[in-house]
């Protein structure tokens, strides 16, 4: 079995980095439109009792999951760039 050389393991490296503030962005942005989305309609004023708000924050977990992993094609393009970008030998 081969070994990694130094070149290769700073290359992997910075890619999980890249990885890691590519999604970082991308849950930033979602929760940050989320929220702009539940201000913009006011959704707390359809609390009106025990069921409505056992039911907001499942609703306002799947939205918050459909923004982030609209953002999955983004960061993968992003990502292919970059390792495609970086100098493997």
């Amino acid at each position: 079995m081969a070994q990694l050389t130094q070149m290769e393991i700073a290359n992997w490296l910075a890619i999980y980095v890249g990885v890691g503030l590519c999604c970082a962005l991308a849950v930033s942005l979602s929760v940050a439109v989320l929220l702009g989305q539940l201000v913009q309609e006011r959704a707390w004023r359809q609390i009106h009792d025990v069921r409505g708000a056992a039911l907001f924050l499942p609703r306002t977990w799947w939205r918050w999951q459909k923004l982030y992993l609209l953002s999955t094609p983004v960061t993968l393009g992003i990502v292919a760039w970059f390792a495609a970008t970086l100098r493997w030998s």
